[in-house]
């Protein structure tokens, strides 16, 4: 169990440093918005392109954003059924939600990869004045998404291996819900 102890906290560490990349991405990104708009409405002229990078850093913080909400477990949950049920009820719901998160997100990552694929085969570049190889924000994009899916995966095999072994606290502490019920 040390392995998996060491494998979690290993998966909260990645994300940390990846929710603090993500959040100095949107401090320059705003910081960038602004001096633009200030730009504009000075006279001193636009620094061009702050719309469309503006963009390209949400589609980014979205999609890495989704792996560090998982491992915080700020994505909503209904819990209805759950906080009626036994430990061991509790411990099997928070499993097959993970199982069930999992498959959905290898779904939407495995699809994500043509998109980038085709992007690449033909050279696509944006519509605007910066033309941008649309390569390099898809392929954050994607990164985002297969990252998700790998903290995804992680976890649903950590779950399992709590859940086989017994060890229902370190269950509960990996992928259950962690709101005030489970206190």
């Amino acid at each position: 169990m040390k392995f998996l102890t060491t494998l979690e906290g290993a998966l909260r560490r990645a994300n940390r440093l990846v929710a603090l990349i993500l959040g100095a991405a949107l401090v320059a990104t705003v910081l960038f918005v602004l001096v633009d708009v200030v730009g504009r409405k000075t006279g001193w002229g636009s620094l061009g392109g702050s719309d469309e990078i503006s963009g390209y850093v949400m589609a980014a913080v979205a999609s890495w954003g989704l792996g560090c909400a998982l491992l915080d477990r700020a994505h909503v949950r209904i819990d209805l059924i759950r906080q009626r049920l036994a430990p061991v009820g509790q411990g099997l719901m928070d499993l097959f939600a993970m199982i069930v998160t999992n498959g959905v997100v290898l779904l939407i990552a495995w699809y994500c990869w043509p998109v980038l694929q085709k992007t690449i085969e033909r050279g696509s570049r944006a519509n605007t004045p910066l033309e941008t190889p649309l390569w390099i924000p898809q392929g954050i994009w994607f990164a985002g998404w297969a990252w998700f899916a790998l903290s995804a995966t992680a976890l649903s095999l950590i779950g399992i291996a709590y859940l086989a072994s017994g060890h229902r606290t370190e269950l509960a502490n990996a992928i259950g819900l962690g709101s005030e019920l489970d206190q």
